[in-house]
Order: structure tokens, then C-alpha cells, then sequence
């Protein structure tokens, strides 16, 4: 199987160090400092406290690698402008390209039954650059359950969790997406196939769409947030309205806000990746945490005054300092 790594940060580091090292030859397409690394060193990965390299090819230009099996696109969703200029050359007519990212994807509602199938999301995928450029049809949605951040360029940490939720968003899987899941479990991930990947995307977001931009907003990890009576509450009342929305658009949430905030409080002082953002300057994800959200809500016709307030407030902070 020929794949590729469309993007080498955290999370691409992470999954594509567990391909590597399980013998099979990867390319990565990176750039600047990380296309750097890769060439020097090979792809790095620390993981209780010892840190492996393996040899992976680096490429600045797709174009030298050709149609691909597997193209793993792991980049944030800031960054998906350039990989909707630089990924035609890797994508024949049966490559699957697995979007590996937080958020709601521009294809959410390709194949999602229900009153918004097929319904296209500008705030994801302004131009529709993406949509033409990588067809739904081999899109292998991801959802991330790892916890990890960037050592340095080229070099991952993978601190909690091992497991990648994968499925197609037309329902049950293809034999090609079960090739693709026995390669991912054969590197010694945790896979798990679902029909419903939109779910699975709708689910993790309704947990995460709070902590990330109120950590930004605050710069406090996230079991200060939760230890506020007054933030705590904020983010429950978010979370009640995308659950809300979940449940018009068939992606129903079924569990309580203040039981997902206690599981997360439970996991002590983390720090977000959208933190981690700002305190490294890099532009934030917000389109695919919020705004995708409130564009959304808007097509159901559901009022959201609490993630129209956050949106606001983190789009505005992120213009201050020129992180958007």
C-alpha cells in the first residue's frame, strides 16, 4: 500500500510514526523546518519518555510521489487551503484520503440522511476548493482520541491514547477502508469502523468546541475553566445548544454536558492544542470548531446566542493578534 502523510504536526507525527515503524514505507509531504527534520532525522516519535526516529521519504511537492493508496491528510484546518492546492498530483481514481483533523469537514453532509443531506458548508470550504479537489466519495472520515503536541519539528509526543474512529460518509465501510483500518491496526493503532463517522465528528466536537476557545480566550488550562461556576456553566450552555443541533441533524449527542465536563475535569490541567496555538503564534482553528457550527445552525433555523457570543469573542481575539 502506498501512503502518504499530508502533514507532519502532532497528530500526523503520531500516526505516521506508528506506520514507520511498522516497516511499511511512507512519504511525507512537509515544508520549511519540519521538511528539514524529516530529511535529516526521519519522522520522531516519544512515547513513555523515549524517543524513536524512522525513515520516512520527505517531499516539499506532491508531484514527485504520484496517485497514492492512502494519502492521510493531518494538517489543521487553517492549512487545508494548501493542501487543496498541492494534493491533486497524490489522488487517482481509487485512492481514499483519510481527513485526520478536528471539527466538522467540508463534506459533514455528504451522505448524512436527514433535513440537511448534502448541504455545502462555505466556512469550511469558502471556495469549494476542497470539494472539487478530493472527492466524497474517497473521503475516510478520522476521529482523533490521542493526546499529543510537537516536541519540535518532525518530532511528536504522544502522551494519552492510542485510538483513530474511522468510517466513510455514505455509511458502512468499503473493503477498501477495511484494507485501510487492518493496515492502521497492523502499526499498532487502536481502530475502530463505525457507520456513522459523522456521529462519531458531531460527538467529539460537542466536547471539545468549548475547551479549546475559552482556553484560547483565557490562556487556563482546562480544569480551571471547569472550576469556575460561571465558565463551567458558559460551556454547558453551548453545549446543550450543539447538542440540540445534533439532534435536527441526526448526530444526536445522548449524554449530559456536566457528565462529559466531569470526564474532562478528570483528566487534571490539560492544555489545549488551540492554546498551544496561541502561545506558538500559529493561526487558529476556529472555522471548523465554531463558525462551521454557527453556519449550521443557521440552515436549521435554531437560535445559538451562546456560540454566536463565543465565535464573536474568539474571531475577534484572534484578529488582535493576528492569528487568523
Amino acid at each position: 500500500m502506498r501512503i502518504c502523510l499530508y502533514g507532519a504536526g502532532a497528530v500526523g507525527g503520531v500516526i505516521g510514526a506508528h506506520i514507520a515503524a511498522s516497516g511499511r514505507a511512507l512519504s511525507v509531504v512537509a515544508r520549511s523546518a519540519t521538511f528539514d527534520a524529516l530529511q535529516h532525522n526521519g519522522l520522531g516519535l516519544e512515547a513513555d519518555g523515549k524517543r524513536t526516529h524512522y525513515p520516512v521519504r520527505a517531499v516539499a511537492d506532491p508531484a514527485e510521489l504520484g496517485p497514492q493508496d492512502l494519502v492521510i491528510v493531518a494538517v489543521k484546518e487553517p492549512a487545508m487551503a494548501a493542501v487543496a492546492a498541492g494534493i491533486a498530483p497524490l489522488i487517482g481514481p481509487e485512492t481514499k484520503v483519510m481527513t485526520a483533523m478536528n471539527g466538522v469537514p467540508w463534506w459533514f453532509f455528504d451522505g448524512l440522511p436527514g433535513p440537511l443531506e448534502g448541504a455545502v458548508l462555505s466556512s469550511v470550504d469558502p471556495e469549494n476548493a476542497l470539494r472539487s479537489k478530493i472527492p466524497s466519495a474517497q473521503i475516510i472520515g478520522c476521529v482523533v482520541h490521542i493526546a499529543c503536541s510537537t516536541a519540535e519539528p518532525g518530532v511528536s509526543i504522544q502522551k494519552m491514547g492510542n485510538g483513530l474512529i474511522i468510517g466513510e460518509p455514505f455509511g458502512a465501510p468499503s473493503d477498501a477502508t477495511r484494507a485501510v483500518a487492518a493496515t492502521l491496526a497492523d502499526a499498532g493503532l487502536d481502530i475502530t469502523l463505525s457507520e456513522h463517522i459523522q456521529r462519531e465528528i458531531w460527538f467529539k466536537l460537542w466536547g471539545n468546541m468549548t475547551m479549546n476557545p475559552i482556553s484560547a480566550l483565557t490562556g487556563a488550562t482546562s480544569d480551571r475553566l471547569l472550576d469556575d461556576p460561571l465558565v463551567n456553566a458558559f460551556c454547558v450552555s453551548i453545549m446543550e445548544e450543539a447538542a440540540s443541533i445534533g439532534e435536527y441533524i441526526g448526530c444526536p449527542v445522548g449524554q449530559a454536558p456536566a457528565a462529559r465536563n466531569d470526564i474532562t475535569r478528570s483528566m487534571g490541567a490539560m492544555k489545549t492544542s488551540m492554546l498551544q496555538d496561541v502561545e506558538a503564534g500559529r493561526r487558529l482553528e476556529i472555522d471548523a470548531l465554531l463558525s462551521v457550527v454557527h453556519e449550521i445552525a443557521g440552515k436549521a433555523g435554531i437560535a445559538v446566542p451562546n456560540i454566536s457570543a463565543l465565535l464573536g469573542l474568539v474571531r475577534v481575539f484572534a484578529q488582535s493578534r493576528g492569528l487568523r
